[in-house]
């Protein structure tokens, strides 16, 4: 266990924020899963603008990195793409 203030504070603020990045994390992987059973390409194209905003946050804020989100996002386009 910790013995300094601020060693205590740096927990606090650990699991604080490692919640909230799970909960980003979540939700993207979430939405990207609905964006892959989505069938028509002009609600995928719909779907694929909130998902690219929601990777392109996750990578400024750090929770994942920026090729991860670039590459999720390419992959993303490329189904889309291969939609009729």
């Amino acid at each position: 266990m910790a013995h300094h203030k601020s060693a205590i504070k740096r927990i606090r603020q650990i699991s604080v924020r490692r919640l909230r990045n799970r909960y980003y994390s979540k939700t993207t992987r979430n939405a990207i899963r609905a964006l892959r059973t989505v069938s028509s390409k002009t609600e995928a194209t719909k779907a694929y603008n909130s998902v690219a905003s929601m990777l392109d946050k996750l990578a400024k804020r750090g929770v994942i990195h920026k090729n991860n989100a670039s590459n999720k996002k390419s992959k993303l386009a490329k189904y889309i793409n291969r939609l009729a």
